[in-house]
């Protein structure tokens, strides 16, 4: 989609490398450690920018040296950051990722400025939904700010993408209602339904339960195992491509992000393949933003 609003999350993340996590009450030695700019929306924004799509953010970063660097890492690839406001007093969120040789991370984060997303900050904005083709959201920002996103989308008629991280199984009903695309991984799809996931038949009974809800399309992410699409009318399979991960942090927002800057509305395996390519090339560097491969490496990839 050519014009896509992110509302979401900024963090800078505190990513630490090491053979292994720890156990409770273990200390491990680590490799080493990265500062780098993250949090789900503006990775997704940063991703959908660096990917050649018109994209603009809404958020909060605090007014510190990290909020200045997570403005300008936006900025450096063209997204429009003036709905991202600057809360005097208070710090940019931040993510603590713990990240094994293998690739796997397990992540804290502190909220910060994006506690402040409110949905008065939200509905200021009602001109950049006007705008956009699609909007695309998290659940690093207040879920009340979520939906009240979600509807003002709904209200203007564009395309509501939910990525629905971290998950949690109390999400209201009136926010499904809203949503035309949700990206779980099945970890994920298994906290937002209460289901088991553990069986390809599984993933498809959950993600139906979604659509029970009003939900379009569910797009679950398997990892290795490739990407399925659930609606009302088809079940269909996606191939993942092969790598040797060493970060996973951002493979799903570069995913979300590569496949919505291909996607037209209606053909899902071309944009789900270029979101699978862009997730591939991304898991084999370190890093969040760092990590997010530019068109023409992923039109190269194979």
């Amino acid at each position: 989609m050519e014009k896509v609003l992110v509302v979401g999350s900024l963090n800078m993340d505190f990513a630490v490398y090491m053979d292994r996590r720890p156990q409770a009450g273990e200390t491990v030695m680590a490799q080493g450690m990265k500062l780098v700019p993250g949090g789900k929306g503006a990775n997704q924004a940063y991703a959908l920018g660096k990917l050649g799509a018109d994209t603009s953010m809404i958020g909060a970063v605090g007014d510190d040296t990290f909020g200045q660097q997570m403005l300008a890492n936006l900025e450096h690839v063209s997204v429009d950051t003036a709905g991202i406001k600057q809360i005097a007093g208070v710090e940019t969120g931040k993510a603590f990722i713990e990240i094994e040789d293998s690739g796997q991370n397990s992540i804290s984060v502190i909220a910060g400025a994006n506690a402040s997303v409110d949905e008065g900050l939200v509905l200021a904005q009602a001109e950049r939904f006007a705008k956009a083709d699609a909007v695309v959201m998290q659940l690093e920002i207040p879920v009340p700010s979520v939906i009240a996103a979600a509807k003002l989308a709904k209200k203007h008629n564009k395309t509501v993408v939910l990525d629905p991280a971290p998950a949690r199984a109390d999400l209201p009903d009136e926010l499904w209602a809203q949503v035309d695309i949700t990206k779980p991984n099945e970890t994920e799809l298994a906290l937002l339904t209460g289901l088991p996931t553990n069986t390809e038949e599984e993933v498809v009974t959950a993600a139906r339960s979604l659509i029970a809800k009003g939900v379009k399309n569910v797009l679950v992410t398997l990892g290795g195992d490739g990407t399925l699409l659930v609606n009302d009318s088809t079940v269909q399979k996606f191939p993942a491509y092969k790598v040797k991960a060493v970060d996973t942090t951002a493979a799903g927002d570069c995913f979300l992000a590569a496949f919505m800057s291909r996607f037209d509305g209606e053909n899902f395996a071309t944009a789900v393949d270029f979101g699978a390519k862009a997730s591939a090339i991304a898991v084999t560097r370190q890093g969040a933003q760092t990590s997010i491969p530019t068109v023409e490496e992923v039109e190269k990839f194979n």
